[in-house]
This record gives C-alpha cells, structure tokens and sequence, in this order.
C-alpha cells in the first residue's frame, strides 16, 4: 500500500496506509501536523471508533514475537509512545470520546499498559482524568445553553404592545458604555467558540453514516455546539433589530443606532469580527433600514466605514485583510487583549465547506487526496489557536444576563414594530401591515 509524496510532503496514499502511518513502534512516532491533520479528516471515511480500535490493535500486534518475555520488554518500549498519542487525541478530540466504545477501548489500553510499564500506566490515568473533566465541563456548558435558549424564548407579553414595550428595560439601561458593550459580547464569542469541536467543521459534512443509528456516539448531533454559536450570532442580529425598533420617540432611536455603531467599531477594534458582523446585519435588517426618518437624525460615516470593512463583494476581500492583520499582531501579541481574534464565524464555515466541496476525497485510483486533508486541517487550526485565548475583560453579570437572556422580537414582531415608529410608506407597506397585525392576532388568540 503505496504513500505517494511530493517535495517531502504527503499528497496522497491507501486509508490502509494512513491507519499504518499513525501508529507508534519503538523507533517511530508520527509527526504532530500528521496526527492532527488524520485524527481531523479520517472520520469522512471511517468511524473514530474504528480507527482508534484499529490503531490499538496494530500497535499491540507489531510487538509480538512469538516469545512473551521479549514481547513484554518490546511493549514497554513502546508503551509511552501509545500513549503520547492516546494523550493527542484525548485533548484535541476529547468530543469523540462521547462514545462508550471508544472509552472501553481506553480502559482496555490502560489495562494493557498497567501490565508492561507503572510509568505509562500513571500518565494513562492522568490523562483520562483530564478528558472525564473536560466532557462533563461540555456537558454543563451544553445545559446551560439550553437554558438559557429557553428563557430567551418565553415571549412576555409585554413585547406585543408598543406601550407595554416602554416597560422593558432597553440596552442603555442594561449598558451605556459602548468599550464595556463590546467587551461583554467578547465574552460571550470566546466562552463559545472555546466549546467547539475541531471535528464539528469535517462532521458538518462527513457522509452520513451507516452507523448512524447506532445509540451512543449519534445520540448528540455532533455539531451541535457549531449550532449553538450560529444561534448565538443570530440572536445577537435580532436583539440590535429589537433595540433599535422599539422606542416610541424617533430620537432615541437614533441614539440606540448610535451607540450601536459605537460598539460595532469597539469590537473591529478588539478583532470580535463576529460581533461586529451580527450588529451590521442587525442594521441592515430591513425592518431597521426602512426608518428613514430616525437614520436621518444619525451620523452614519463611522458606520459606512465599518460596513466597507465588511463588505461581501469579492469575496469579502477587505475583511480578510483585516483579519490578516489582527491575526498578525496576535501572535506578536505580549497581552491577551492583543491575541484576541474572533472571525465571522459563518464565513469560516463556507469557507471550509467549499474547500470539501471543490476537490475529491478520493483520487481515480482509490487513494485518498491528502493534499486535501493538509487544507482543511490549516483552516481548522488556525481556528484552535482562535478559541484557546483567554479573555482578559472584566465580566459583568448583569448585561452578560441580558444580552443572553432579554427576549426579542421574531421577524414578523419587528415589521410591525417598525410601522408603528415610522408608519407604512406606500401601499405594498401597508398590505403587509395588515396581513402582519391579523396573523399575529390569530396566533394571540390561538395562545
């Protein structure tokens, strides 16, 4: 089984050899890109839990010689290089180990282990401590989520009603310091992004799985914190919609809109590029574009300047060059606050996505295209060394709970809100007023 390389570097090769090529013997260990990029991509043509059986067994296997005293000391040789890359996977892929069978096999390991060498038998201890702490660390942050989603969805009714909307509190008064503002989404983008899965971008696409139905490693989604930070950015659009449409009076809506803009710029500043993203398209909402009058009162060139840098065309050729330079002076950086980078995260999505999506997997022999693997695991890592920064802010409690938590419109609450600040222009916008208050009265009264 051939390992075809170009220029030093592997372009492609048999899965069989890939398997081969990831397991440790006494004068061998894969290289670090090696293991990262394979435990990365192999789920597209099998199942973690193959690989890592496979992988064991192969392991255990190349030692035996036929005479089991020599086998044992062969074993102890290369037990700490089994475990070296057991301890890989356990802390970069800590998510695939949601499956019961990939922690028998983990347990039979240290089993195995614990017979040949005390040394090993102690770090593979060590080591599943860790992954037992990190997986029930996901699952708490994983509740917590889905709390908090569901406290956002309970609609009060005070929403329905302009007048009634007076009584919630609005974003100035949760926060008015657009530096504070920005630094509490800060928060909220890396708590997130720091639950994220590297496998959860190869999963958004992998084949479908004919062990799909197999209880255990399915039983979750397994992009489902992917989701919960596209959710997140959703929310955050529809929250700024919501601010800026609900005050009566025109001038105060066009000091939200400001002090929107205001934290649009702190985050570019900060490099929170999914913050600022999210708040953009909350303005370009167009239950938001279409009050002309409150826009007229803004001064808008601060806010030109930002949507230039988040401009879509050519591929939003100005904004990669912004996070070009932030991700430059990160890793120059001497504090967190210079290290952080939060890309606008659904742009990284169809950025791997197109990358799977314009070459094979496989070439016409058969092999896999590993120039392919090398790719995504680029565009993946540079996100891991993204999500590890530490954020450096002062957490405030009180607008963290309300950012997450205070309800907001849905898109048809919104519409109608915008018609009761600034009333219907012509006579398309006043059909779908009237089609707007009569199904939301039909739903009020079906509730």
């Amino acid at each position: 089984s051939l390992m075809c390389y170009h220029d030093n570097s592997l372009v492609s090769a048999s899965l069989e050899a890939l398997i081969q090529h990831l397991v440790p013997t006494v004068d061998y260990y894969p290289d670090r890109s090696y293991v990262f990029t394979f435990l990365l991509s192999s789920r597209l043509f099998l199942h973690p839990y193959e690989l890592m059986t496979r992988v064991c067994h192969l392991c255990v296997e190349q030692q035996r010689s036929g005479d089991a005293l020599l086998d044992k000391i062969r074993f102890r040789e290369v037990a700490p290089k089994l475990v070296q890359l057991l301890t890989e996977w356990t802390e970069t892929f800590p998510y695939d180990f949601r499956d019961d069978r990939m922690m028998r096999c983990l347990k039979d390991m240290t089993l195995h282990v614990a017979r040949g060498d005390e040394y090993s038998w102690r770090a593979m201890q060590q080591m599943t401590q860790r992954l037992i702490k990190r997986l029930s660390a996901l699952g708490q942050y994983e509740e917590a989520v889905a709390t908090l989603n569901a406290a956002a969805q309970e609609r009060p009714a005070s929403l329905k009603t302009k007048q009634a909307s007076a009584q919630r509190a609005d974003i100035l008064s949760a926060c008015d310091d657009p530096f504070i503002l920005a630094q509490q989404l800060t928060h909220i983008e890396l708590d997130r992004l720091s639950f994220i899965g590297p496998e959860e971008f190869i999963q958004s696409f992998a084949m479908k799985d004919p062990l799909e139905n197999h209880k255990g490693f399915f039983r979750k989604r397994k992009t489902s914190n992917l989701e919960a930070y596209v959710s997140w950015f959703n929310r955050l659009s529809y929250l700024v919609a919501t601010e800026i449409c609900m005050p009566a009076k025109k001038k105060h809506r066009a000091r939200i809109i400001e002090f929107f803009i205001d934290v649009a710029q702190e985050c570019f500043n900060i490099g929170n590029f999914n913050s600022l993203m999210a708040i953009i398209t909350g303005m370009n909402m167009s239950p938001v574009a279409r009050l002309k009058k409150t826009w007229n009162k803004v001064n808008t060139d601060k806010f030109e300047i930002l949507e230039h840098q988040m401009d879509p065309s050519s591929n939003f050729s100005n904004y990669r060059t912004a996070l070009r330079g932030a991700t430059q002076r990160s890793e120059t950086a001497h504090s967190s606050q210079e290290k952080i980078v939060i890309p606008f995260f659904s742009l990284l999505i169809k950025d791997i996505y197109f990358l799977n999506e314009g070459c094979a997997n496989r070439l016409s022999n058969g092999h896999i295209n590993f120039e392919k693997l090398w790719e995504l695991a680029k565009q993946v890592s540079e996100f891991l060394v993204w999500r590890q920064v530490i954020c450096p802010f002062d957490r405030d409690r009180r607008i963290l709970q309300y950012l997450v938590t205070t309800s907001v419109y849905t898109e048809d609450e919104l519409h109608l809100a915008s018609y009761e600040s600034e009333g219907p222009e012509n006579n398309m916008e006043k059909d779908s007023r009237r089609s707007l208050r009569s199904s939301l009265l039909h739903r009020e009264n079906r509730s």
